[in-house]
């Protein structure tokens, strides 16, 4: 059985990459990049496939029996045909079976919305292709936090908008984890699951990277609008409203939702200390 992923040389890509490699062997991998040269280091066949081309896919899905589907990055008006090129592909190559990557989140009421309502079409897309299909509700990664470490730790504090709100945290790597269950066991098919952790408010984030990275970080909250001032200066108005949509949503417990990760692995998902402490560990 050869399983393709695209968006192979990005972070989840590359992990469910990795542990696709140790569940079927390598030579039954195939990565599908915009840009292949990015994604040699994962030492499998490596196809272009940029998502705005279908022709691309119809060549790079060629003698696959499974795709999995990243959702895309771009703006919301491009992402649904974006994703189509994929779907349309697999059915034009006779996949037996796709696996979407798509979100937990608020389909209304915040500035991440949006996206949220993009994904929600692809997974009526992904249902509607005739294939067999599984679907994955990503929560948010904790791994963003820890790569901003350093200015946390400079300014002292972790601040946003999300209050008291849970967030349920997972990671790349348990993400990487279940895909690869999801692609391989035919026992999901036909399934949608919540891949998210155990919930915890960023008051308890800040205290459990405090333990690890032995720090003084405290939790500060301040105003929808302010912290969607505060990121549109500093990432632009696309990511920066993006971001703010986000922590807006967990303040309004759009992420503290009930987690399908055990259905989807046969495992409980790893708490959110060993998360950082794995983050840690791989860093130093």
């Amino acid at each position: 059985m050869k399983i393709a992923v695209t968006s192979a040389s990005g972070k989840l890509g590359a992990s469910i990459v990795k542990h696709l490699i140790k569940e079927i062997g390598k030579d039954n991998v195939i990565g599908i990049a915009r840009t292949p040269e990015k994604a040699t280091h994962l030492g499998i066949e490596i196809r272009k496939g940029d998502y705005n081309n279908r022709q691309e896919f119809n060549n790079a899905l060629q003698g696959v029996n499974a795709v999995l589907l990243v959702s895309g990055m771009d703006t919301p008006e491009k992402r649904i045909e974006q994703h189509r090129n994929v779907i349309e592909a697999a059915k034009h190559n006779s996949l037996k079976k796709i696996v979407y990557t798509s979100i937990i989140g608020a389909e209304e009421n915040n500035a991440f919305s949006p996206i949220v309502q993009t994904n929600r079409q692809t997974e009526i897309d992904v249902k509607n292709a005739g294939l067999d299909w599984v679907i994955g509700r990503n929560s948010i990664y904790i791994e963003p936090d820890l790569d901003y470490i350093d200015t946390y730790v400079r300014e002292g504090e972790i601040r946003n908008c999300a209050e008291e709100g849970k967030c349920t945290y997972t990671s790349r790597e348990e993400l990487g984890y279940a895909y690869t269950k999801m692609l391989v066991e035919d026992k999901h098919n036909g399934h949608t699951y919540n891949l998210a952790g155990e919930g915890i408010t960023q008051s308890q984030l800040a205290d459990f990277i405090n333990k690890v990275y032995n720090t003084s970080l405290v939790y500060n909250s301040v105003s929808i609008e302010e912290y969607k001032k505060e990121r549109t200066a500093a990432l632009g108005d696309f990511m920066g409203t993006i971001i703010a949509g986000i922590y807006e949503g967990i303040g309004n417990g759009a992420y503290d939702v009930p987690s399908d990760y055990i259905k989807a692995t046969g495992r409980p998902h790893i708490s959110p200390m060993a998360m950082i402490k794995n983050y840690y560990n791989n860093k130093n």
